[in-house]
């Protein structure tokens, strides 16, 4: 069965849900996932996204959502100014990355403080996005929810823990992805909520055993 969004697309401006309110929100997501204002960005744009990114206005959506704007947003037309005004530097590539969906960026961002974050996803179809990759995690991230994110030693423990965190706090989790790199190590863990967390549950959550990174992503 198919959505309304698929049908008609959502509110936006340009020509093309996936190319502009798709795009907003990877880039949307790109920025809540650094946590901060971005100073710097560097896209990488393959398949279609790459061949049509000028003429669709794909490059102001992207760097519109950086920004922080929704995809509905008047500014989106003005956006490559807006960011060089508000100091930030970006450049496109295009690339080649084979099997990947069409409408693929990867996104790497540098924040105010320093910190830094990858984000490689989709724009799907209808303005709807699959976030699929996280500074070398393989992850599936809409963004139609609110979700909690963690950083973690990959160890018996740490998931019944943050979970019984939320249980506790009457949060009820729809969608659990868990990516580690390697057996042992560090570990990446995304819960999509039915509700955002309260700041409490989420300082809880930083402050349990052998998590070394909590945050929460509204829904976009």
């Amino acid at each position: 069965m198919h959505g309304v969004f698929d049908i008609v697309g959502p509110v936006m401006i340009g020509p093309s849900s996936s190319h502009t309110a798709g795009a907003v929100r990877l880039g949307l997501m790109a920025r809540k996932i650094l946590g901060e204002e971005a100073v710097r960005a560097e896209i990488n744009l393959h398949g279609s996204f790459a061949r049509t990114y000028r003429g669709h206005g794909t490059d102001k959506a992207l760097i519109a959502g950086i920004l922080g704007f929704a995809p509905e947003d008047e500014r989106i037309r003005e956006a490559l100014q807006i960011a060089r005004d508000h100091g930030l530097e970006f450049s496109f590539q295009t690339v080649n990355l084979e099997e990947a969906h069409p409408n693929t960026a990867v996104i790497y961002l540098v924040g105010r403080s320093g910190r830094t974050a990858r984000v490689r996803g989709a724009s799907v179809g209808g303005g709807n996005i699959m976030i699929s990759n996280i500074d070398g995690y393989n992850v599936e991230l809409t963004g139609q929810y609110p979700a909690l994110i963690t950083i973690h030693h990959d160890c018996p423990g740490v998931i019944t823990r943050v979970t019984q965190i939320l249980a506790h706090a009457a949060v009820n989790i729809a969608f659990m992805r868990v990516s580690r790199q390697n057996r042992g190590e560090t570990a990446m863990m995304i819960m999509e909520l039915d509700e955002e967390p309260a700041a409490a549950v989420i300082e809880e959550c930083q402050q349990a055993d052998n998590v070394e990174y909590a945050f929460a992503i509204p829904a976009i």
